[in-house]
């Protein structure tokens, strides 16, 4: 049987023991700052880990590279753990996590493309994903760049209850979600992924 795409248990654990640094990370910055949802950022952990530590091509020096994979949190209240990610992968110091929402600190409870980090401002729920397909079908039919070939990576919050298989709740729950999904399928667009957070809490 092929080995393609399987990944060796050493790599395994080291992706498991990022996902707990991550979620330490983020936790630690939201009890510094007295605010935050660390439950939000906490169920991202391992998407995060995967995501940031095995899958995307990115550069700290220069974070929007063309030739970078793009990345939008759309459930912009977990920044603490894009920040804590960002932060692992030596952007910027692990101390500054501790300075979340502070007025001296560019870490706010929300990202914003102030940072050069964040391509999109998010936190109003439904319009990350918009966003990131609007990114992809730019790169794919009008910039026919290096980012063309670059994947745009959105996370999103979808529900999943013990009695219910697919309960619309959450971020999932926005009909933009599935317009901008419709919006992808339609245009083809292949440099696009959408991952789903099924944490099983949605709160309103």
């Amino acid at each position: 049987m092929s080995a393609y795409h399987r990944s060796d248990a050493k790599h395994l654990q080291s992706l498991r023991d990022m996902a707990n640094k991550l979620r330490i990370d983020s936790i630690n910055a939201t009890q510094a700052s007295n605010s935050g949802h660390p439950t939000s950022c906490a169920s991202a952990a391992e998407i995060m880990s995967v995501l940031f530590f095995n899958t995307l091509r990115y550069s700290t020096k220069f974070p929007r590279d063309p030739a970078s994979d793009r990345f939008v949190m759309s459930k912009g209240h977990a920044c603490p753990i894009l920040y804590a990610a960002w932060a692992e992968a030596g952007l910027f110091d692990l101390s500054d996590l501790l300075k979340l929402r502070r007025l001296d600190s560019d870490l706010e409870g929300h990202p914003t493309p102030r940072l050069n980090f964040v391509d999109v401002a998010t936190g109003s729920l439904g319009q990350g994903l918009s966003c990131a397909a609007g990114m992809a079908y730019t790169g794919k039919y009008f910039d026919k760049s290096e980012f063309e070939k670059s994947q745009s990576i959105v996370i999103l919050i979808l529900v999943v209850t013990s009695s219910s298989e697919s309960c619309k709740d959450g971020e999932s729950a926005e009909g933009s979600i599935w317009e901008a999904l419709s919006f992808a399928s339609f245009y083809k667009l292949d440099n696009f992924v959408a991952v789903f957070d099924m944490n099983r809490f949605g709160q309103c």
